[in-house]
């Protein structure tokens, strides 16, 4: 087996047992990581990056979240050194490690990625969010208590910081489909 084949099948497990111990069985997988991961090998392709890199950032982008380690605001930070540790178990070369936990700990927007892997990573985390609208629904009703006549603003002022947070260039790719996401979703055109 391969080291992405590997890591996948361990993020899966710890999806798995965050639903089981979870009071709101939130399915990360099926909810965002997979959405992150086909987001992130689409523009790796685009942007010419290394796929195994970028689908390991993908795979542990948000681990500290699935492991209920530290803060979400920190979460990136956190999911740096569980990654690290992750990744050294199945030994996986340094080089790889270091532009992973580079990814994990810069997903959170383009503005502080690096290198390329780090930038395929963040603006596909952003482009996750707009491949799930349901989960931006999730969010306002039970993280954020908004309450239903708030949710249009609120997901206008989430959408309009999500498609600011976009390296350039992807917001050039995804402009169109975040006009239609825009008009269907808000009913306003962009």
């Amino acid at each position: 087996m391969e080291i992405v084949e590997l890591i996948e099948k361990e993020v899966k497990d710890k999806i798995e047992n965050y639903k089981q111990s979870s009071e709101d069985n939130y399915d990360f997988w099926n909810e965002h990581i997979k959405f992150v991961y086909e987001e992130s090998i689409n523009l790796s392709k685009i942007y010419g990056a290394n796929l195994t890199i970028v689908k390991l950032g993908a795979l542990l982008h948000d681990i500290a979240l699935i492991e209920k380690v530290g803060d979400r605001k920190d979460h990136h930070i956190s999911g740096a050194a569980l990654s690290k540790s992750i990744l050294e178990k199945y030994n996986c070369p340094q080089e790889i490690v270091d532009k992973v936990i580079g990814c994990v700990i810069n997903h959170r927007s383009s503005k502080n990625a690096t290198n390329i892997e780090e930038l395929c990573v963040a603006d596909a985390d952003i482009l996750a969010h707009f491949d799930n609208i349901p989960m931006l629904f999730n969010s306002a009703f039970n993280r954020n208590n908004i309450k239903l006549n708030e949710v249009r603003r609120w997901m206008k002022e989430a959408f309009e910081k999500d498609y600011n947070d976009l390296s350039d260039n992807t917001k050039k790719i995804f402009k169109p489909r975040y006009k239609e996401i825009c008009r269907v979703i808000l009913r306003e055109d962009i």
